[in-house]
């Protein structure tokens, strides 16, 4: 048997070919049993994401299976325009792609965590269909525990390397508690949308989203516990703000130096920490020069995030060596998984024996024959049966001229001197 990853990525093949070969999680639970039912294919999971299509396999070494030939068939695909976007990794390398994988290494965005999350999914849709079995069980409940000691061990995931999460980053450094903070955030595309989450999952006190089409700002706000406002309605809340994070499509700025000094005196100096995300800015450059207001600006946040993604590569090299010696320790595992059948015929063998020599015992103790007499010669008799096929392997190997067998039995049976 021999482990398998074969897919694609960001990194090797476009959107257009990713999109062609994805599965959504209605199609899934389908695939996987399509996929189960391959000749040699004892067990699979299903990775797929925007960013990538794996498929780790558990297959028979002479299994005639193609995977590529399969996933062309289900997806209706012509092979040979995709076939040179596909990676295929095997045993050792398979397994150290996972949990490279699962540790964030192999993402467009080094260190992301949302990829783990993605894999434990795609382990419980394989679970639910009865695809995985115990050794594929076993290779990823690996990854989850060796993604979690990356975490634990190293910086990887400490730094912000994302405009949304560098500024709320920065409101985590000025603000002692984002509990007692309100949230005024402009806009409502996908980067605000991202900060809104990152406010959420901080516990910030208030969220307050302002856009120009309110419906969209009320879909934002249902998910995270905010209220939606017109962007017109803006100035009127700016006052209850302590934090305010614009990124609107906006030509002309949307807040300028009057309406925040407004705001400042209402809130009798207490400062307001702002981001301006948008390209041209939101935010007149003039609101910087006033007292009690913290202005970034994108390239600020920038400069924040590749410092970040210094920290974060430093700590991708801890990380290579984690998984390095993690992969040994699970094929440590797979090895000892070969003597398992060898174990369970040799424990076999010998309840087999007892139960022949304990049935001859007490034929003789009920015609009589004295007790003592009969506990000896079950123990001698066993002793007989147990050693007779070692020994004689032993002897046999005697004339050879390397003697390995002898070696191994003093080594099995920690025979220390002959």
């Amino acid at each position: 048997m021999q482990f398998v990853a074969y897919g694609v990525n960001h990194t090797t093949a476009p959107v257009d070919i990713r999109e062609n070969i994805a599965f959504n999680p209605e199609t899934l639970p389908d695939a996987l049993v399509s996929l189960k039912s391959q000749p040699g294919v004892a067990e699979a999971v299903i990775v797929s994401t925007c960013n990538r299509t794996e498929i780790y396999c558990h297959i028979d070494e002479q299994s005639p299976v193609d995977i590529r030939q399969w996933l062309q068939q289900y997806h209706a695909n012509d092979v040979a325009l995709i076939d040179d976007y596909f990676y295929r990794h095997h045993n050792h390398d398979a397994i150290r792609h996972l949990l490279r994988v699962a540790c964030g290494l192999d993402s467009m965005v080094l260190g992301e965590p949302q990829i783990l999350g993605q894999i434990k999914t795609a382990y419980s849709d394989a679970l639910n269909q009865q695809a995985v079995g115990k050794s594929l069980g076993r290779l990823f409940q690996h990854a989850f525990t060796v993604a979690k000691q990356v975490r634990t061990d190293t910086a990887i995931g400490n730094s912000p390397v994302s405009v949304a999460f560098a500024a709320v980053s920065l409101a985590k450094q000025i603000f002692s508690s984002l509990s007692e903070s309100t949230a005024l955030l402009i806009g409502a595309g996908e980067t605000i949308e991202l900060a809104a989450r990152h406010l959420h999952d901080n516990g910030v006190g208030r969220i307050i989203i302002a856009n120009r089409t309110i419906e969209r700002a009320h879909n934002l706000a249902m998910q995270v516990d905010g209220y939606a406002i017109n962007l017109s309605e803006m100035p009127a809340h700016l006052a209850e703000a302590d934090i305010v994070i614009s990124s609107t499509a906006s030509q002309l700025p949307i807040l300028g130096k009057g309406t925040v000094e407004s705001a400042l005196k209402q809130r009798k100096r207490r400062p307001i920490f702002m981001v301006d995300i948008a390209v041209p800015r939101d935010i007149e450059p003039e609101v910087g020069t006033l007292e009690d207001i913290y202005l970034y600006c994108v390239d600020d946040l920038h400069d924040i995030i590749e410092e970040n993604l210094q920290s974060r590569r430093d700590a991708a090299l801890q990380a290579e060596e984690i998984i390095d010696t993690q992969v040994e320790h699970f094929l440590s595992w797979l090895r000892t998984q070969d003597a398992v059948p060898v174990i369970k015929r040799l424990r076999e063998n010998a309840e087999k024996h007892s139960a022949e020599v304990l049935e001859k015992a007490q034929k003789q103790l009920e015609q009589g024959v004295e007790p003592q007499q009969v506990v000896n010669e079950l123990a001698r008799t066993l002793t007989n049966k147990l050693l007779h096929e070692p020994s004689r392997q032993l002897r046999q190997s005697g004339s050879d001229v390397d003697n390995n067998l002898i070696e191994a039995a003093r080594n099995l049976f920690n025979i220390k001197d002959v």
